[in-house]
This record gives structure tokens, sequence and C-alpha cells, in this order.
């Protein structure tokens, strides 16, 4: 008979994801099913049709690109700089940590008090931006009420929050790289360049890969920043499929619709990790032999 002890020490933490994560899952599954406008006295089953009525409009297909668009122009710039800027405060001085700490503070500022403050920095009459614009005898910009700047304006925002925990990690990863392979290479005459890219780089691909993940779900899943500086203006240009699905599941009350664009969403998350995994994966090698 199996000893039930180590199952008594798991049990909290299962408890906690059964409660919390699986349960909503399966829940909304389950909800996505049917017609249910919070005032039926039943939900309505209508099996798939939720499904098709979504993937058949445009708004949702343009909220799902927007959302995909935003992930594209936030993710890779937080990593470029973050790597460099991790390589400069690596070395483990106070001065470094110091950095580290600077830079990290943004993660742990409430999104929020973020969206609110560049909300009032990036005003087109009143804005710190335009009015240093104006100082340098630029033009101004309406960054969150020209329809073709606004989803931008708000991923730089983004890449201002996540940019430090990037650094932090990166940070850790390179530490961890020996330092007997940079005496070698500077035995052999290569100069920071090369080492960047013939060590740094390549040793450093778990930690990529890891942000990479994370990245990508954090940027699908963009909703606070919308909601508190546009609202999913101008002409719903910064309309992302989770600010669609508050407003189709919630504002609409279309409870069986909205539960349709989570799983959706769920569905697309999993696919690119499972992806990620398959190609990009491949390449990540663990260990410095």
């Amino acid at each position: 008979m199996r000893p039930i002890r180590p199952y008594l020490y798991v049990a909290p933490a299962l408890a906690v994801l059964v409660v919390f994560v699986y349960w909503p899952v399966l829940y909304s599954l389950w909800l996505s099913l049917y017609r249910w406008d919070w005032l039926m006295p039943a939900p309505e089953f209508v099996g798939v049709k939720n499904y098709s009525v979504l993937l058949s409009s445009a708004q949702f297909q343009a909220a799902l690109w927007r959302t995909t668009l935003f992930t594209l122009v936030s993710v890779p710039p937080t990593l470029a700089i973050a790597l460099v800027v991790a390589v400069q405060i690596a070395p483990p001085t106070r001065t470094n940590r110091l950095f580290r700490s600077i830079y990290f503070m943004p993660t742990v500022m409430s999104a929020v008090a973020i969206g609110v403050m560049f909300d009032f920095m990036m005003s087109t009459e009143i804005g710190t931006f335009n009015r240093a614009l104006k100082w340098l005898g630029l033009p101004a910009v309406r960054w969150l009420t020209d329809p073709d700047i606004a989803l931008y304006s708000i991923a730089m925002v983004e890449v201002w929050k996540q940019f430090g925990y990037a650094v932090v990690i990166y940070a850790a990863g390179i530490q961890s790289i020996p330092s007997e392979l940079y005496e070698a290479a500077r035995l052999d005459g290569s100069g920071p360049r090369r080492q960047f890219f013939d060590i740094t780089f390549p040793l450093v691909m778990p930690t990529t890969f890891f942000l990479l993940i994370l990245s990508v779900i954090n940027g699908f899943q963009v909703f606070t920043f919308v909601d508190v500086m546009t609202e999913g203006g101008p002409a719903r240009a910064t309309e992302v499929i989770l600010y669609y699905l508050v407003r189709v599941g919630f504002e609409s009350a279309n409870v069986g619709l909205g539960s349709a664009v989570a799983i959706i969403l769920f569905a697309i998350l999993m696919a690119i990790t499972l992806l990620k995994l398959s190609t990009l994966g491949r390449k990540v090698h663990y260990g410095y032999d």
C-alpha cells in the first residue's frame, strides 16, 4: 500500500489549483456551449454556435489581430533591451544590485497606477511627452487619441513595465555562466562583442526561452492598460481580445459568448506554447558541456 503522507503534503496546493484554475476552465468550457444572459432562468444549450459566431465575427478577428500585433511590438524590444542592459549589470557589485532594484520597481507597481501616470504623460495638450517634443521644436503627437498610434503607445508602457523583470532574470542567468569561459575567450583574443555572441547569448537561451513564453502569455492577456488609458478606443483601435471578452461577456451580458472567447484564448496560448516547445525548445540546451 502506498504511503498517503506525500499526497497530504501536496493536497493544499492541489486544492488551490483545482478550485481556482482547473474548475474555472472547465466551467467556462461548459458555459461556452450555452446561451445565457444572466436574466434567463436557465442556460440554453446551443452547442458550438458561440464558437462559429465568434470565428465569423469581424470584431473578434480584429481584436485577435490587435492582440497579436501588440504582442509582436512589445515582446521582442523588451527582451532585446533587457538582455543588453543585463550584460552591463550582471557582475554582483553593490552598484549593480542598486540598478537591478531600480529597474525592477515598475514590475511590482500597480498596473492601474502606471496606466494613470502614462495617461497623463501622454496627454495631447498637457502631457510630458508632448511638452518635451515642443521643447525640441517638434509637433505634438496624439499618443492615445490617434487610432494609428494608440496601440503602439500602450505597447511602450508594457515594455517599460516588463523590462525590469526581464533584466533581473537575464542577470541571474548570466551570473550562472562559468567565468572560465570568458577567461578562455579573452586569452584567445575575443572582445566583448565576440564574447556576447559566442558565449553569453547561446548560454542564456534557456532564460530567453522562459521569458519568451511568459512574455507572449502576458502580451495576449493585456487588459489593465487598455482599460485605464483608452477604454478600447479610439474607434476600437485598442480593443484587444480580453477587452473584447469583458465587453461581450459582462457589459453585453452574453456569458456563453464571453466564455467561448476565454476558451479560444486559452487554446491559442496553449497552441503557441506547444509550438515553441516543439521548435525553439529543441535549440535550447541546459548545461555548459
